[in-house]
């Protein structure tokens, strides 16, 4: 059964693999068939609110599909043969810059004239005649000359071969169109027979993807169209304004190549810029069409896009980038228009479907890891300041003691996890305790002066000491600095011990201190049994002496806590901030003590008390 199961994870990869081949193989192949389904299925997620506007109006749906597929098909037309209108004027008032471009060329070869643009073009000319000439003689190559026989007049092949070209797109768009309209018309029956088919036993988590995807896409789409219609009507107004023969042709151009993320504008700002250095006559308009997109572009990004789109469509830029060139290699045009919404519907599958999870951890815009993991991978790198970063980043959003305990402690815990499996040598573990200290601190520094919150001495309850004791190791000493960073100072004073300390010198310690309360941290895992007979020993020799337990990091273990309760501690904390209620609540109880007997450190120093 091993050998058998040793195959089976050996086959298993190809096997992935060749079913990868397999769907890009068909998405390849039968994309004359998948372009207008998937084109169809994008306008309708486009179309649908449209309808459903038209029909709350009292409108019908077969009429209101109707009037939107015309007025849509109408627009789509109407602008195509404006477009080519502008492009066939463009082509017959060519001529008349021939003499503007001579100007051009001659200035550049006179300012260049026994320079750079000179020997360049002397280079070019050689290039050129050595490519032309055979090796060894001066002649020049002779063309290939191909007989091609003709079956007759009428020749379908050829007939069909001239045509195919012209009359494919024609009949996708027609395809497209049909599908639409019945997509328009019947979109509630699909929904329903999608979900019949995939969410079988499932109703509820097919429905709720469907109607993410819906609203993902739909948002989406219209929300690009507003942006990149504006960008190019300001295209084609400021471009107009400045002089640029056909402005419009170069708006629509802009706003059409702005669907493609970064390059999109700066492509389409190419053409007019050439074509205002062949018109006009000095540097000042081009330099005007430069400054123009930049400011369009920048305007944009800044404004327009974080206001309109806020969270955006859960994909990361990264992978919408590669995303993007994926399906324009593989359905080029088409693909590009659809490479954003096909990329949505995968994220929002990985989403739903544990299968496809991977889809969202790739291509989706949250974090890979989550903050706390984030956190302590940072510090196995490490990074000391970039872990500060995800730290004061989760601060904005939530408590100190929040961030303590989601972040800090849990950070604590897996180092001592790893290092109890050997994962993780002694000084790694020693870095994440030291550099967890330090960014508590300074976490603790940055929440008081955002804060702004000046404590006064209570009278009622004065200062006092706190004996600080690790269970095991400086795991649990850096744990004791977080919970020094969340009890107010102005009521008691945390004074930590080492871990190196024997249970007779930890007794020895609270002989000398005589602290009011003595705090034990113990994180996980293990050091149960070590705390329990720590708490014994102190509730002998110490009978009222309150104990609290820290077992910060672990999930309540109701069983362990009444072992820790019943081996003599007064309360048993399973996070920081239960530990500091915990404490709070028991400084009542206990005994008044001087101000200056509670601040003022002993001469002589028990060894390992700082």
């Amino acid at each position: 059964m091993a050998a058998a199961a040793a195959t089976a994870n050996w086959v298993r990869p190809f096997i992935v693999l060749a079913s990868l081949a397999i769907v890009l193989g068909l998405l390849y192949w039968a994309q004359a068939v998948l372009i207008p389904v998937a084109l169809a299925a994008l306008l309708t997620f486009l179309l649908a609110p449209v309808v459903t506007t038209l029909q709350r109006r009292g409108l019908g749906r077969v009429p209101a599909v109707v009037v939107v597929v015309v007025v849509t098909a109408g627009l789509v037309v109407g602008i195509g043969w404006l477009v080519a209108y502008q492009i066939a004027s463009l082509v017959d008032t060519f001529p008349q810059y021939e003499q503007n471009i001579s100007h051009k060329i001659a200035s550049l070869r006179s300012a260049g004239q026994h320079g750079f643009v000179d020997k360049l073009e002397t280079i070019v000319q050689r290039v050129t005649q050595d490519f032309q000439a055979e090796p060894g003689t001066g002649e020049k190559l002779a063309l290939p000359v191909r007989v091609v026989e003709q079956d007759g007049p009428f020749n379908v092949t050829q007939l069909w071969s001239v045509f195919a070209p012209i009359l494919e797109p024609f009949a996708s768009f027609g395809l497209a169109v049909v599908l639409l309209i019945f997509m328009l018309i019947k979109r509630e029956d699909l929904r329903d027979r999608l979900i019949s088919l995939v969410g079988h036993g499932r109703l509820t988590f097919t429905t709720k993807a469907l109607d993410e995807a819906g609203q993902r896409i739909s948002r989406f789409l219209l929300l690009q169209l507003i942006i990149n219609g504006t960008f190019g009507l300001s295209v084609g107004v400021g471009l107009f304004c400045i002089g640029v023969p056909y402005a419009f042709l170069w708006g629509f151009l802009a706003g059409t190549l702005r669907y493609i993320p970064y390059l999109g504008p700066w492509a389409a700002a190419l053409l007019p810029l050439a074509l205002s250095l062949l018109v006009f006559d000095s540097w000042f308009e081009p330099f005007l069409v430069v400054a123009l997109f930049l400011v369009l572009e920048l305007s944009s990004n800044m404004i327009m896009e974080p206001w309109l789109y806020g969270r955006g469509v859960g994909v990361s830029e990264a992978a919408q980038l590669v995303m993007i060139a994926f399906w324009t290699w593989l359905w080029g045009p088409f693909g590009l228009v659809l490479a954003v919404p096909l990329t949505v519907c995968l994220v929002v599958l990985g989403k739903y479907v544990p299968a496809l999870k991977f889809f969202d951890t790739l291509l989706g815009d949250q974090p890979a890891l989550e903050a706390q993991l984030g956190y302590y991978q940072r510090l196995l790198a490490r990074d000391q300041d970039e872990a500060a970063d995800i730290a004061e980043d989760h601060l904005q959003a939530h408590t100190l003691s929040v961030t303590f305990d989601e972040l800090l402690v849990p950070a604590l815990t897996y180092a001592k996890r790893d290092a109890a499996n050997d994962h993780l040598s002694e000084d790694d573990q020693r870095y994440v305790a030291a550099a967890t200290q330090d960014v508590a601190e300074e976490l603790a520094t940055f929440h008081r002066q955002r804060v702004g919150q000046v404590l006064e001495a209570d009278a009622d309850l004065p200062p006092v000491t706190i004996l600080g004791c690790p269970a095991r190791d400086e795991t649990d000493e850096a744990a004791l600095s977080l919970l020094r960073e969340l009890l107010p100072a102005n009521r008691c004073r945390l004074i930590p011990t080492t871990a190196d300390l024997l249970t007779s010198e930890v007794l020895a310690v609270v002989e000398e201190k005589q602290p009011a309360l003595l705090c034990i941290a113990a994180l996980p895992p293990g050091g149960l049994a070590h705390t329990r007979l720590l708490c014994m020993r102190l509730r002998a020799k110490f009978p009222k002496l309150k104990i609290v337990v820290g077992r910060w990091g672990m999930k309540n273990n109701e069983r362990q806590n009444e072992r820790l309760l019943a081996s003599g501690a007064a309360g048993v904390g399973n996070s920081l901030a239960e530990t500091r209620n915990q404490i709070l609540s028991l400084l009542p109880q206990l005994p008044a003590r001087p101000v200056a007997a509670a601040i003022e450190e002993p001469e002589g120093e028990p060894a390992g008390v700082p």
